[in-house]
């Protein structure tokens, strides 16, 4: 069985939109301070803290545009944080949701068809362990099985 590793946001690309570079639209990223209990940090792979300066921007995790490369909201740190260490296992914070959305992408960073599947969390690394033992799969994203929110990218290790 090929093993796997859960993949935070690169913390080059967390630095520049921390520093306010643009986000995926063009625009600086919205920045308040978190108010409840639930905006998980994309780098750090953590909640951001009450009380603690956020920021909300447009996020595309492919490295060109194309028809698939989907974007979408995500929250950051405001501040520096340190990036969540890749591991085969799941980070702590996606085990309170019931479950997530596994999808597979190629090698050309568009949507392998027919791999996208609502995963109970309990089976994502199962999951993920069948997908990526396939050749036409390059990676999968971990997305929310509600909103579509891109989590996480999950690779070979």
């Amino acid at each position: 069985m090929a093993l796997i590793r859960f993949v935070a946001m690169p913390t080059e690309e967390a630095r520049a939109f921390q520093r306010g570079e643009p986000d995926a639209y063009g625009r600086p990223p919205e920045r308040s301070v978190c108010t409840s209990e639930g905006f998980p940090c994309r780098h750090c792979l953590r909640h951001v803290r009450m009380g603690a300066p956020m920021l909300t921007l447009a996020y595309r995790p492919f490295p060109d545009l194309q028809p698939y490369a989907e974007t979408g909201p995500i929250f950051l740190c405001a501040d520096e944080c340190e990036r969540a260490s890749e591991s085969d296992v799941m980070p702590d914070i996606y085990r309170a949701t019931p479950d997530w959305l596994l999808r597979g992408y190629g090698h050309d960073d568009r949507i392998v068809y027919g791999t996208g599947a609502v995963t109970p969390k309990q089976h994502i690394c199962t999951r993920a362990h069948e997908l990526l033992q396939r050749s036409d799969i390059a990676y999968l994203h971990m997305r929310s099985a509600r909103n579509n929110c891109y989590q996480l990218r999950i690779e070979r290790v």
